[in-house]
């Protein structure tokens, strides 16, 4: 089976990060080998993985020991054999974080991380694709899926769209294609079908909705996933389920982004509108 790189995006603290540790523990379950970078300067994509372990990013390790290192120096091994690398950022007020992303799969590429017998690559990215170096991974055709974690609330869907944007602008070039959107609920009204219209509107599809619980909140506390920390609770069940879905997903597309205005008629056609409006008196 060829190595499948994935790239999920979304709105910064819609639970890109938990989604992804959660989903690869899943994966992992199914006896996939995969390795997790990632890409966002606070470098906690792996940490539940690794239970909680502060580990050295790519460019900390550079910094204070140079060129010379070790692929030890930079994965860790976390749940169930799970690869994980950190790219990290630069010292804050200098330079741009997304250069580390660029920096690490380099790095990566040249000590030999991709290794025949792996499945999957997971980036986990942050935010929007604002800065050159966060689109790395698609614009340079890295990674060939993209997943975007979203909810139902406004600013995450603003972000999705933005981000499916830029997998458009990259798609002919990189080969890169949407794979679908993951609900992260936030217990929204209508939240399933605001999402799958907003998905199908893109020409993809909701490939999983990821219901509400509290025990990823627990799990989290003992930084764990919850695959790891109640493996028979039923959001274990949930994110297995999700982990299926994306191991058996066969619809790949160049996503159509919608206008501003398009957006907002879906959003006013599923109430988020008024919300904002009762919210902010507008």
């Amino acid at each position: 089976m060829a190595l499948r790189q994935v790239a999920i995006y979304g709105k910064g603290g819609i639970g890109k990060s938990t989604t992804t540790q959660n989903l690869t523990a899943g994966l992992s379950e199914l006896g996939k080998k995969i390795m997790v970078v990632g890409c966002d300067p606070k470098a906690d994509s792996t940490r539940l993985l690794l239970n909680g372990l502060a580990q050295k990013t790519v460019l900390d390790t550079l910094r204070e020991e140079g060129d010379d290192i070790e692929l030890t120096d930079i994965m860790k091994i976390g749940f169930n054999g799970i690869r994980c690398v950190e790219s990290g950022g630069p010292e804050p007020g200098v330079g741009c974080a997304g250069r580390g992303i660029i920096t690490s799969i380099t790095m990566l590429e040249n000590l030999g991380a991709y290794t025949d017998d792996l499945d999957y690559v997971f980036y986990d990215v942050l935010g929007d694709v604002v800065c050159g170096g966060f689109a790395m991974p698609i614009r340079e055709g890295k990674a060939k899926e993209i997943y975007i974690v979203a909810s139902g609330e406004m600013m995450a869907l603003y972000a999705a769209n933005n981000i499916c944007k830029g997998i458009k602008k990259y798609a002919l070039k990189g080969g890169v294609r949407l794979g679908g959107i993951i609900c992260n609920s936030r217990n929204v009204d209508r939240e399933i079908e605001l999402l799958r219209a907003f998905a199908k509107e893109l020409g993809s599809q909701l490939i999983y909705f990821v219901p509400r619980n509290n025990v990823v909140q627990r799990a989290e506390i003992r930084k764990k996933t919850v695959i790891d920390y109640d493996p028979k609770n039923s959001q274990a069940g949930e994110y297995r389920n999700l982990a299926r879905a994306i191991e058996e997903n066969q619809m790949f597309v160049i996503p159509k982004p919608m206008t501003q205005e398009r957006l907002e008629e879906i959003l006013v056609e599923y109430g988020l509108m008024d919300e904002l409006k009762d919210n902010y008196q507008i």
